[in-house]
């Protein structure tokens, strides 16, 4: 006779065993089932339940392997007492999550303005689509392991179109691929003896990976020419990490004199290194980009080169290249030869046909021009909307992104929270210093637009103009 009662219908989706399993270890937890209590036979529940002998043995089994019975020799089963860890059923294992103040919650945001964003819209699906279906059936060798510092192939094209578009001088063995910058900094940072200088205002994920990484880092000030190479040799680095063609998040370009002196310091004294980030200098629209850092200190000088394709075709493809002087070749081969390629073969080879059709060059010509449309249409209709008068630009002639500044009214904190509860998620430019946050320009605002339609602009325009208008009177 079976004096409780086992329901099976708690999830008609889960096996019997489970069902079971799960009836039996609820009744214990609430003590329904008392400890030292002898659960009924094997045979004869199952006869009970009109399951199989089996169900009933595997749900036995889980209960006894998680402490919930014990098995007597020639006996049977038992309960054991609950352990004091698990809680009783029908009580809250732990207190629920509390909800959020709903007068406090911030809406989800309207625009996406962030600076790591892209149009998706422009990837090239078709023919980036076409070229990996190519590989899949023409290429099965790209499923084994390549070389370390990625495919040589891929490495040529790369090393061709730098020399072509980025004035870039190496060879195809000096170019290390890897999934992204970050990633590439990360093998760097161990090669070099610190402490590094790093741009103040600037991207503090670099400084985080470097740290991470072994490498003391100091935050140097900018001024209008980039990084103060003066305050650079009173530092004390032995590094400069910059981003001389598009500064972040400033937007300023480092002019030829300025480039000069920084490689000037770095030959002062051996071991001296410029890290050179070009993460998005293709998106320079009114003039050719400056000669890179590298190009002007030559394939055997002190500047290691970073670039990403992850703003050209799409965040998502991690695809970065790394062009090491000849110095630190060897050092990098001997640390890191027994490490594989991050980047999957037939995303490498994907990119080298797309480079060698001349696809990439009319992407890259459409993407330029998709952008400066965006941003001459976005800087339209914020001088419409707040007039010169009240509204400077900066950092219109380059990049994916732009500064904001107001020429009155509150601070920046109050401006960005007041857009921010609004829907309009905009971030201040002194979010981006590390130190000195005083030396910050006032009411400075980040605007990222590369993500945003360009149908959307005038209602984002609108938008900030209606959520500032109390602000500004």
């Amino acid at each position: 006779m079976i004096d409780f009662t086992i329901s099976l219908s708690s999830d008609p989706h889960l096996p019997l065993y489970e069902r079971l399993y799960r009836s039996l270890s609820s009744q214990i937890r609430s003590g329904q089932l008392s400890a030292g209590q002898k659960l009924p036979g094997k045979r004869s529940l199952a006869e009970a339940l009109a399951v199989s002998v089996n169900t009933v043995d595997t749900a036995y089994q889980l209960l006894t392997a998680e402490g919930y019975l014990e098995v007597r020799p020639k006996s049977g089963f038992y309960v054991l007492p609950v352990p004091q860890t698990l809680p009783k059923a029908g009580l809250e294992a732990a207190s629920p999550c509390p909800a959020l103040p709903q007068g406090n919650s911030l809406p989800q945001p309207r625009f996406d303005l962030s600076t790591g964003g892209v149009d998706t819209s422009l990837f090239p699906f078709r023919t980036w689509g076409r070229i990996q279906k190519e590989l899949l059936y023409s290429s099965p060798q790209l499923l084994t392991r390549g070389p370390s510092q990625g495919d040589e192939e891929l490495r040529a094209e790369i090393a061709e179109y730098l020399r072509a578009y980025r004035g870039v001088h190496c060879r195809p063995n000096q170019i290390v691929i890897g999934a992204g910058i970050e990633y590439l900094l990360g093998l760097l940072a161990p090669l070099l003896q610190g402490p590094a200088a790093v741009e103040n205002p600037g991207y503090r994920r670099t400084r985080t990976i470097l740290e991470n990484n072994g490498l003391a880092c100091l935050p140097v000030d900018i001024d209008r020419e980039g990084l103060s190479v003066k305050m650079l040799a009173e530092s004390g680095a032995q590094v400069a990490y910059v981003t001389p063609s598009h500064q972040f998040p400033t937007g300023l370009t480092m002019p030829a004199g300025r480039r000069g002196e920084l490689l000037r310091w770095a030959g002062e004294k051996p071991g001296r290194w410029i890290i050179e980030d070009d993460y998005d200098s293709e998106f320079r629209f009114d003039l050719r980009p400056l000669p890179s850092l590298q190009g002007m200190g030559g394939p055997g000088g002190p500047v290691i080169y970073l670039t990403t394709f992850s703003k050209s075709l799409a965040p998502s493809i991690r695809i970065a290249a790394m062009v090491l002087p000849d110095s630190l070749l060897l050092p990098y081969r001997q640390r890191y030869s027994v490490y594989s390629c991050t980047v999957s073969r037939f995303e490498q080879q994907t990119l080298c046909e797309f480079i060698r059709r001349g696809h990439f060059s009319r992407h890259l010509a459409r993407l330029r021009s998709q952008y400066k449309g965006r941003m001459e249409s976005l800087r339209e209709a914020l001088n419409g909307a707040f007039g010169p008068e009240l509204l400077e630009l900066e950092g219109t002639h380059t990049g994916l992104h732009l500064l904001m500044r107001l020429k009155r009214g509150p601070g920046e904190e109050e401006l960005a929270g007041a857009a921010r509860a609004g829907g309009v998620p905009l971030g201040r430019l002194s979010d981006y210093y590390m130190c000195r946050k005083e030396k910050c320009p006032a009411r400075t605002l980040v605007l990222g637009y590369a993500a945003l339609p360009p149908e959307r602009i005038g209602e984002l325009a609108g938008a900030l103009q209606e959520l500032w208008r109390p602000l500004l009177g």
